[in-house]
């Protein structure tokens, strides 16, 4: 764009056109924008530094050209806007924005540096394997010369004959028999053990359910009780039932005494673990012996009607202390134990 007339800068001692800029800035005071930034490019150098020679005329310089606007200076003889370049009267070319570049002319530039990239990792892979193959083979000797250290045969083994073979087959084969023979042993032994383990859960399941104290008697009936009775001590009860019911332990304890003793015919002296002892007669048939180890309700004789009896009964006594112990009365002592007769 060319110079309107109103823009030219007034030369030495010629006074500024009416309605310039220069004569606006100078009525004004207040320098434009745009005429202070043309003035501080075309005259800054020559205000630092003037030339030997001159008559103290500024130097103008010469516009800078936008990019956009050098084709068209170029081709300003096919009837284009040109540029218009006159030094003497120092006319500057009005300032334009820069203006970025687009986005797409940024690209080719990425894709340069992308394939640079990409060149150099496969370059890098190519030179990295031939000594990764290095080191692998490497290791593959150092590993072969560890198993030939250690004696370690790498070639095929040898065959063995068929006299080794079978031999080593029948000590196979007696190796299993003896394992089996051993297995059913400890099987047996188990199972053995299970019966007796199995035996002793009963007996002590049967013993905890076991009474620790039984009627002497069953189906009795009490016909005489503790105490004076025919001008004399009676010192027991008297149990009535038929011939041959059996007598039972009143408690556990141990066979002191059992066979003949005078009034009453047959006796048995049983000791329980107190210390007491209960003292069983007139049966017609003993089943235990002295040192006899019996438990409540086991049945130690048959009921009878032996000594001095007027009929079938168990005459049955309780000693504290001791065979020489004196009697009580036996049926608080089972009260106390409880069985109530």
């Amino acid at each position: 764009m060319s110079p309107t007339p109103t823009d030219r800068l007034p030369r030495e001692g010629e006074a500024p056109e009416p309605g310039s800029s220069t004569s606006l800035v100078q009525a004004s005071g207040t320098p434009s924008r745009r005429t202070t930034g043309t003035a501080e490019r075309t005259t800054g150098s020559a205000a630092a530094a003037p030339r030997e020679g001159t008559r103290g005329t500024a130097e103008v310089r010469r516009p800078v050209p936008h990019p956009r606007t050098a084709p068209d200076a170029a081709g300003s003889g096919a009837g284009g806007p040109a540029v218009r370049e006159d030094a003497a009267e120092g006319a500057p070319a009005a300032p334009r924005r820069a203006r970025r570049l687009p986005s797409g002319r940024r690209r080719p530039a990425l894709y340069l540096a992308a394939a640079l990239v990409g060149a150099l990792g496969v370059a890098a892979s190519t030179t990295v394997g031939p000594a990764a193959q290095a080191e692998t083979a490497a290791s593959v000797s150092r590993s072969v010369s560890v198993a030939e250290q250690l004696g370690i045969q790498s070639g095929p083994a040898a065959a063995i004959p068929d006299a080794v073979a079978t031999e080593r087959l029948g000590d196979l084969a007696a190796s299993r028999a003896q394992r089996e023979t051993e297995q059913a042993v400890a099987a047996q032994a188990q199972a053995e053990a299970d019966r007796l383990a199995a035996e002793a859960a009963a007996a002590a399941a049967a013993e905890a359910a076991r009474p620790k104290i039984a009627a002497p008697v069953d189906g009795g009936r009490l016909t005489s009780r503790f105490g004076p009775r025919w001008g004399r001590l009676h010192a027991g009860i008297d149990i009535a039932a038929p011939m041959g019911t059996p007598e039972r332990a009143v408690a556990d304890g141990v066979v002191l005494e059992a066979g003949p003793a005078s009034g009453y015919g047959l006796v048995v002296y049983v000791q329980h673990a107190n210390g007491d002892v209960t003292v069983y007669g007139h049966m017609s048939e003993i089943l235990v012996t002295p040192g006899q180890v019996v438990k409540a309700g086991d049945t130690i004789a048959l009921l009878g009607n032996r000594g001095q009896s007027t009929g079938p009964h168990l005459h049955l006594e309780v000693r504290v202390g001791g065979l020489d112990g004196p009697p009580i009365d036996p049926l608080p002592w089972l009260r106390e134990r409880g069985l109530e007769l």
